[in-house]
């Protein structure tokens, strides 16, 4: 009974909202994923500008992989204690720790070396991996709030209103770091702080409002789930992924599959992974139930959201070098040409939500998604050296028109497939898939990439010397001994070895049809026409908790 008294009350029956409650927190969580989608595109840009005043060329990459390893394998983490301790506590706690991150990252390297963390570069690596920390919860909050407030078929709408603001994000994040890389230090009294400090800074103000709008203004979300913390799963995500995640950047980097710093992560991964599968099946409650992949709806649309996110990267990732060095383009002119691709992935995630509130369903938009992004890859297939860069652009629009669906789609599917107590552990787990997938594109493709352009007899060319070409382009300096570097040849062996990854990209687009086609077809719950009693019967059966099957017990 003390256990009971002491522990958070809990809620079984749904919670309702006042109109009022829904659009004040709709806004607080769209500045919450604007915040988490501007970090991931406005540093990129001001990276250049970054390196040449902390001096760590060789480090660069790190700066990105310090972020996406600790906001990855938190994911989860997070997903499970919103269940639960509630969805508005890790909210507050994610931006808290963003915020404290984004601080930190601002002030690198301007108080010289520091006892352990060392110089500048390595500050921000550091720093940057606690701002993950946080960025962690920010998508998958954002995601679960929206699906304890509004029923699935009422979601598409706002789904597809996020991942147009996560295009947004896209397009204004770049535009946003350059700016700040190009302005000179600004003068606040006595202190001096230089342009690109502004990057992490500029999250401040941002940060405050979600934090206002969600203390103050969010309703209290008082749902919760019976249980217990699962700290041998949550030490074991950490263990597992983060070898995982470091080895794929390794490989990303250049390192052989034969390597070491391949292996050894790799078997830590493996024994791991077992390990993981081993403790989720015994605890009472764990960090991801193991019983939601017998539902054919979760397993499938995740396995879909993860060889999209990978398919999606094997093309995004490495334009802006073939733009650069392939095409010729200056570095400024390589984020012109991707812009359509935000544009197309922002009208088409707009018009595929209110397509799923209208007709309350989810596969066929999918589906008619993925074939427009067939049909982008087979475009961008035609690309040569030198090419006219607007013959470019139009190709990314339709492979973004493609892509907009899936920004909340599978989310959706998934939500609507499990139970409401699930809605966290399912909303994490969904967002994990696509960031593993994303991470395993950068890393599979990013090989490929080298291993054709050895085959084109430039062995000197690797994806971590064109990115450092391309890096050291964007900071002006070394922009002619770049350019002289690369001759017409080694720009035609860029060129082939990018129609490569597209050929391995597009066939694994095709398998993500096949998985897409497997989920079974359902009808999104919510206000409107509802689906007929034997679709209702056979998806109530498919989602059902065996746990809650027995009759209620009389008081």
């Amino acid at each position: 009974m003390s256990q009971a008294s002491s522990a958070p009350p809990l809620m079984t029956e749904p919670q309702t909202f006042t109109p009022e409650e829904r659009r004040v927190t709709l806004i607080g969580l769209m500045i919450v994923f604007l915040l988490s989608a501007l970090d991931q595109t406005i540093v990129g840009t001001a990276m250049p500008r970054i390196i040449a005043e902390l001096q760590g060329l060789n480090l660069y990459a790190w700066v990105t992989t310090a972020y996406l390893l600790s906001s990855t394998v938190m994911v989860p983490i997070y997903g499970k204690l919103s269940d639960l301790y509630g969805r508005k506590i890790i909210l507050l706690t994610g931006v808290g720790l963003f915020t404290i991150g984004s601080v930190l990252c601002g002030a690198a390297g301007e108080f010289g070396r520091l006892p352990i963390l060392g110089g500048g570069m390595v500050q921000l690596i550091v720093f940057r991996a606690i701002q993950g920390l946080g960025g962690g919860a920010l998508f998958t909050s954002a995601f679960a709030i929206i699906a304890d407030m509004f029923p699935p078929r009422e979601r598409g709408r706002f789904g597809g209103m996020f991942g147009a603001v996560f295009g947004l994000a896209s397009i204004l994040g770049p535009i946003i770091g350059g700016f700040f890389a190009q302005l000179g230090p600004t003068h606040l009294g006595p202190l001096v702080v230089a342009g690109w400090r502004w990057i992490f800074y500029i999250n401040l103000p941002l940060a405050s409002l979600a934090l206002f709008m969600i203390a103050v203004k969010m309703p209290p979300l008082t749902r919760r789930v019976p249980g217990t913390v699962d700290f041998a799963g949550a030490i074991l995500v950490v263990t597992t992924f983060v070898p995982l995640l470091l080895a794929l950047s390794w490989v990303g980097a250049g390192y052989s599959f034969t390597s070491s710093r391949i292996v050894i992560p790799m078997t830590i991964f493996v024994l791991g992974l077992a390990s993981f599968i081993a403790v989720e099946s015994k605890v009472a409650h764990p960090i991801l139930s193991l019983r939601l992949f017998t539902n054919r709806t979760f397993t499938y649309a995740n396995v879909s959201s993860f060889i999209v996110s990978m398919a999606f990267m094997g093309v995004v990732a490495f334009m802006p070098l073939y733009l650069q060095l392939g095409a010729g383009a200056q570095p400024a002119q390589s984020g012109i040409v991707m812009l359509p691709m935000m544009i197309g992935l922002i009208a088409a995630s707009t018009v595929s939500g209110q397509l799923v509130a209208r007709f309350a369903v989810f596969k066929p938009i999918l589906l008619g998604g993925q074939a427009i992004m067939v049909t982008g890859v087979l475009l961008l297939l035609m690309i040569h050296p030198n090419m006219n860069l607007w013959d470019v652009a139009w190709r990314m629009f339709v492979f973004g028109v493609g892509l907009g669906p899936a920004q909340s789609l599978f989310s959706i599917a998934v939500q609507n497939a499990v139970q409401p107590h699930e809605i966290g552990v399912a909303t994490s787990t969904s967002q994990f898939f696509r960031q593993i997938g994303s991470t395993i594109g950068v890393a599979a493709f990013g090989a490929l990439l080298t291993n054709y352009l050895s085959a084109g007899g430039r062995s000197g060319l690797s994806l971590a010397s064109l990115e450092k070409i391309s890096v050291q382009r964007s900071a002006g300096a070394h922009a002619a001994a770049a350019a002289k570097g690369l001759d017409f040849g080694a720009q035609i062996a860029i060129t082939h070895a990018m129609q490569g990854v597209f050929v391995a990209s597009l066939a694994v687009m095709v398998v993500g049809v096949c998985t897409t086609l497997m989920i079974p077809d359902a009808r999104l719950k919510g206000r409107g026409p509802q689906p007929d009693l034997a679709e209702s019967a056979e998806q109530a059966l498919e989602t059902a908790d065996p746990a809650q099957t027995a009759p209620p017990v009389k008081a």
